[in-house]
Formats: structure tokens, sequence, C-alpha cells
């Protein structure tokens, strides 16, 4: 029996989704290291930045490969939102996050959609939404 190609080509996207995520949340446990006064990151592109721009800065902190940064990969769309933030001596620190990872193009580029937030945990939509109700599973 030949393996369904689609069906393959939609595995791979979304095994290559959940890594994206969890080099996304490692990019920002390093940025909240790096700029502790900023607390996590609340976008992809300041996770990422060109090394040869210049320093490291917490709005380019050079973590991030650029092409994640770009929030496109691998057929889905990764973005970062949710940011709970406080504002001690007039800073605001963000404190909580969500990324999220929908396909592009849901049932051709992924079938499910994934998110994780600042626990680390990631669970999935399986209509290939950001409602991430279902625990992920690893096999």
């Amino acid at each position: 029996m030949i393996p369904n190609f689609s069906h393959m080509k939609k595995q791979t996207g979304e095994a290559a989704a959940i890594q994206s995520i969890r080099a996304i949340q490692q990019a920002e446990l390093m940025y909240s290291v790096n700029y502790p006064s900023h607390g996590y990151a609340c976008s992809l592109r300041a996770l990422g930045g060109e090394a040869t721009a210049g320093q490291p800065s917490a709005e380019t902190a050079q973590i991030l490969p650029n092409d994640l940064a770009s929030g496109i990969k691998y057929g889905y769309i990764f973005t970062i939102s949710n940011c709970a933030r406080v504002n001690p001596h007039n800073i605001d620190r963000v404190t909580g996050y969500t990324i999220t990872a929908v396909p592009m193009t849901p049932g051709n580029t992924g079938n499910r959609g994934f998110c994780s937030d600042e626990s680390g945990a990631i669970k999935y939509d399986p209509m290939g939404g950001t409602n991430c109700t279902q625990p992920l599973e690893l096999r």
C-alpha cells in the first residue's frame, strides 16, 4: 500500500509546527533571562533579528531564527498574543503570553492548530484554529 502523500505532508507540517512552538518557548525563556525588566517578548519580531544589524536588544534579541520570527514556516502561521503585562515602576513587564500556530490552508498544510503559553504545555484544536482545548499527547 502506498502512503497518501497529502496525509504525510500534513503530518510533517504538524510535527514541524510543534517543534517550532517548542523553539519559540525556548526563545521566550532565554529572552526573559536576558531582558528581565521586560519579562517575555510579545512578538516574534522581538525574538528574531539579524546578527549583522548590531548588538541584540529587547526589540531584536537575535534568539529565534528569522525564518520562524517572520511568523510563517512549514505551512503554518505563528503568532504571540494575549500578553499579560504588569507595570512596576512604569516599565511594562510581560508575565504571560500565548503562542499559536494555525495551518495556512486547513486540511492542506495541516489539520490541527496548536497553542501554548508560558506554562510550556502544548494543546491543539482539531479544527485547525486557536480553540486549543485538547492536550497534545506525544507518541
